[in-house]
Order: structure tokens, then C-alpha cells, then sequence
């Protein structure tokens, strides 16, 4: 294979990303989801998991869009599951996809025209990304496969609502530091 042909190859593979740098910085969200989500979660019981490895899925969504978003939430929780020795429960995982995929699509798509509110951008985001993933389709998966108590998944909802405000007060610091304003635009372009 040419330099050519690998180059074309190379660029052809992360042609979804954009570019090397934003490539890079999806497999660190990757990387921070698994650590936060399930090497540094506080388990209560086998339903309930207190952590922050949406976080990273859901910076992933609003920083660089939906489709993104999905695909670290999607590789985090496959990755995270086989790290820890948890099996694949695919509704689990499509929870974990939802959770990247409504947060940028709200973010980016829902909620443009509002675009100079930033808060109440991330905060809607947030909410609606954990109402469908966490608290909808991931509760479902803990239902379906493992038969938890209605009387348990519904203490997600409170873990969640509060989970989320944390990390919109997160996202939108991280967004308002001009700092890391500017280098977040310096790896979005191409």
C-alpha cells in the first residue's frame, strides 16, 4: 500500500469525526465515560449506580453533535462492560447511546433558536438526555433483563434529575471558560 492509499485509508476512517483531532478527543470521552461510569460509580444494590460516565457522553454530544455523541456513548458502554466484566445488555447500550445522541441533537438541532441562552441550552440537554436514556430506555433494559423492582428503577429518577444538574453546572462552566472555549473551537475545525 502507498502512502497515497494509506492516507486516503486513514482519512476515509475518520471521515465521521471530521478530523484526527476530534477522533482523539471522542476516544478520551471514551476513555473519561469508562473511569467516571464504572471504575469510579458507587454502586447501591445491582439496579442502582451513582456516577458521572454520562458526563463525558453527553459533553461529547453537545461539543461536537449528535452522531458523536451516539457513537461514544455506544463504544463507552461496550468498552466499559467487557473492562469490567459486565455482560452486553443491548438495551443498556442503546440507553448509553441516547443519552450522546439526545443531548446533541436537543442541544444543536431542538434548541438553536434560543442559541445566546447557553444555560438553559445545556440544562434542557442534559435532562432530556437522561430522561430518555437513563431514566426511560436504560431502566427498561434493568427490567427486561434483570426483572428490578418497579419500586427500585423508579429511585433512578431522582439519582438522574440530580446527576443532571451537576453536569450541566459542569458543561457550562467548561463552555463560559474562554480558555476552553477557544481550544474546543481550534479542534472543531478542520
Amino acid at each position: 500500500m502507498t502512502t497515497n492509499n494509506r492516507e486516503a485509508a486513514v482519512k476515509q476512517d475518520i471521515r465521521l469525526f471530521g478530523s484526527t483531532k476530534v477522533l482523539i478527543v471522542a476516544a478520551l470521552l471514551v476513555a473519561m465515560s469508562i473511569v467516571l461510569g464504572k471504575f469510579g460509580a458507587v454502586n447501591i444494590g445491582n439496579s442502582i449506580r451513582i456516577g458521572f460516565g454520562g458526563l463525558p457522553i453527553q459533553m461529547a454530544g453537545i461539543f461536537f453533535g449528535p452522531v458523536i455523541g451516539a457513537v461514544v456513548g455506544l463504544v463507552a458502554d461496550v468498552l466499559g462492560c467487557i473492562l469490567k466484566g459486565y455482560s452486553i445488555n443491548p438495551i443498556i447500550t442503546i440507553g448509553s447511546t441516547c443519552i450522546g445522541l439526545f443531548s446533541g441533537l436537543v442541544f444543536h438541532y431542538a434548541l438553536r433558536p434560543i442559541k445566546n441562552h447557553l444555560l438553559p441550552r445545556i440544562a434542557i440537554s442534559t435532562v432530556a438526555a437522561h430522561i430518555v436514556g437513563s431514566m426511560l430506555i436504560t431502566s427498561f433494559g434493568l427490567y427486561a433483563y434483570y426483572h428490578t423492582p418497579f419500586q427500585t428503577l423508579i429511585l433512578r429518577v431522582p439519582i438522574y434529575l440530580i446527576t443532571a444538574a451537576l453536569e450541566t453546572a459542569i458543561i457550562y462552566l467548561m463552555l463560559k471558560n474562554k480558555a476552553f472555549s477557544a481550544e474546543l473551537e481550534k479542534v472543531r475545525r478542520k
